[in-house]
């Protein structure tokens, strides 16, 4: 119950009082917050405290972990927040509070979870003051022996106890929210917020990280598209990696002044996406602006009037803690449908949820296909910047609660990597056409996994494996015989011990229509006759109900 989160739920409310967050809102634009705001100015650490600039940035920071993530995704969603708003979550993204160094260099020597060596030993160069903060670590910068430069990341200490109790309390409003939104069940809220729990618990560990990084790296070696920096050494809570030169995709200003083509940039961003989704099916899930970045030159080539990195800028992938994944079922359902609703083929999505098994049998498939293509129709002749997805969105999600559609928990990591992807497109190349761009990728694609040649080579390298499977056919056959046997034993023992129930139910029957009738009469009996006899048939109509009872 969140009556058990009381705890944490009034710290949260005086930190949102401490720091006068109700000051950011209009609650004259959005009515439906002065409750909330009323809340805030009624907490004892509100009084006397006036508008704080950058208070939503400390009071974030303050909450702890989750809700800087949260802030990180609304960093990107220009459309939804104030800019003044969002200026201050665009910090977020690599200007939180640093923790001490020591702390950091105590965690990097640990030699538990750390790199088990001293600082001297590891490094030719350690720099103490960060060069950047974010919610899970903080990075520093340094050199090894050999002279190449790195950068040294350090995951924050003790805050894996905060995320599991903000994760129990985020559970339970889920639930909460799920018992009374027929939407919230429909894109299974619950799963959701368990999956995301599990992924920012592993977000925590850098080997992971690493692992992740390596697998990046290794899908994008010689790209044009992007560069994926090489890890050198990795433990629970520190990773070390290679340098790079380059800054947030959100510094357009920078590429404004270094002549590189945004749109460009922008397309090269969107062929990235989709080819991680269907090429590889390993997607960064974690696309705010802090974790993309773009080649440029070091600063002392731009100082010098040199604005040339030798070729076309690439992206530079970043924090791959949190990759996501499809199955290929799932793939081909979302390339299917994107591609349907491209050619504005709205009878083929319905179609295709349908086979999915997302709607039940007996839904007016009429109904929906009208429903989306009056709601995902008019995007198709519109810009990035003229679409709204996070609207789209919310309406989807209308749809499917009107029609009892059930979207998989494992499709909305790629919905919330997609409004990452939409929110930078937007601040990058406003212009971007995503549908013709789109288009030959998914066609392209789909045509590769529906190959009849690729299948049966595919089919051929799977063969041997196969074979050796088909040597257990004679003991699965045998294990399925005796199942199938034992399976007829219980259902006749279950027959006989239903018959005899039914055989106790009917004596009870029985019983019952005796000890009545002998009530009946014996009442009777004993209402007609006079003298010393009326009492004996009283005894023994209550002789009969007892004799029921104790039989």
């Amino acid at each position: 119950m969140l009556l058990s989160h009381r705890a944490r739920l009034l710290e949260l409310w005086r930190i949102a009082a401490s720091y006068r967050i109700d000051t950011h809102f209009s609650v004259e634009e959005a009515p439906q917050l002065q409750p909330l705001a009323r809340l805030i100015r009624t907490h004892p650490a509100a009084w006397g405290k006036k508008h704080q600039p950058n208070a939503i940035k400390f009071a974030l920071e303050d909450m702890g972990t989750l809700f800087l993530k949260l802030g990180q995704l609304l960093s990107t969603r220009r459309d939804l927040m104030p800019p003044a708003i969002i200026e201050q979550l665009v910090q977020l993204q690599d200007q939180v509070k640093p923790f001490s160094s020591d702390i950091s260099i105590t965690q990097i020597q640990d030699t538990k979870h750390g790199l088990g060596q001293s600082i001297d030993e590891l490094f030719a160069r350690f720099d103490i003051k960060p060069l950047a903060a974010a919610s899970i670590a903080q990075v520093h910068t340094a050199a090894l022996h050999d002279g190449r430069e790195v950068v040294v990341k350090v995951v924050r200490p003790d805050i894996r106890t905060t995320i599991v109790a903000d994760f129990e309390l985020l559970r339970e409003l889920a639930s909460w929210v799920s018992a009374r939104v027929e939407a919230a069940r429909a894109v299974h809220i619950i799963d959701i917020v368990e999956d995301y729990r599990q992924v920012m618990l592993n977000e925590l560990d850098l080997m992971l990280e690493a692992d992740n990084t390596t697998q990046m790296r290794n899908n994008f070696l010689g790209s044009a598209l992007m560069y994926v920096p090489e890890v050198y050494a990795a433990a629970k809570n520190v990773m070390v990696m290679e340098r790079i030169q380059g800054v947030p995709i959100s510094n357009v200003a920078l590429f404004d002044e270094l002549g590189y083509d945004r749109a460009a940039l922008a397309q090269k961003g969107l062929t990235i996406f989709f080819t991680q989704v269907f090429r590889d099916n390993f997607f960064h899930a974690d696309m705010h602006p802090g974790n993309v970045f773009v080649e440029t030159p070091n600063a002392k080539s731009i100082a010098e009037g040199i604005n040339s990195i030798g070729h076309a800028p690439r992206y530079i992938g970043l924090d791959c803690a949190i990759m996501g994944s499809l199955s290929r079922e799932d793939q081909l359902i979302v390339a299917r449908m994107l591609l349907a609703v491209m050619n504005n083929n709205f009878t083929a999505v319905v179609d295709i949820v349908s086979r999915a098994g997302w709607i039940p049998p007996n839904t007016d498939k009429h109904a929906l296909m009208r429903d989306m293509k009056r709601t995902v129709g008019p995007m198709l002749q519109k810009s990035i910047n003229e679409i709204d997805f996070a609207g789209v969105l919310m309406q989807i999600l209308d749809i499917a609660r009107r029609h009892h559609m059930s979207i998989p928990p494992q499709l909305m990591l790629l919905l919330k990597t997609l409004v990452h992807v939409e929110g930078l497109g937007r601040d990058l190349y406003p212009d971007l056409d995503i549908w013709s761009l789109a288009k030959p990728i998914l066609s392209s694609w789909i045509k590769e996994q529906l190959d009849p040649v690729r299948n049966l080579q595919q089919l051929r390298s799977q063969l041997p494996e196969i074979l050796l499977s088909s040597t257990d056919i004679p003991k699965l056959l045998d294990q399925s015989l005796q199942s199938l046997a034992s399976q007829g034993a219980r259902q006749d023992s279950q027959l006989r011990e239903i018959q005899q129930i039914r055989a106790d139910m009917l004596n009870d029957r029985r019983r019952d229509w005796l000890a009545l009738a002998g009530f009946g009469v014996f009442i009777a009996l004993a209402t007609q006759v006079v003298g010393w006899l009326s009492p004996i048939f009283y005894i023994m109509a209550i002789l009969a109900v007892v004799w029921r009872i104790l039989g």
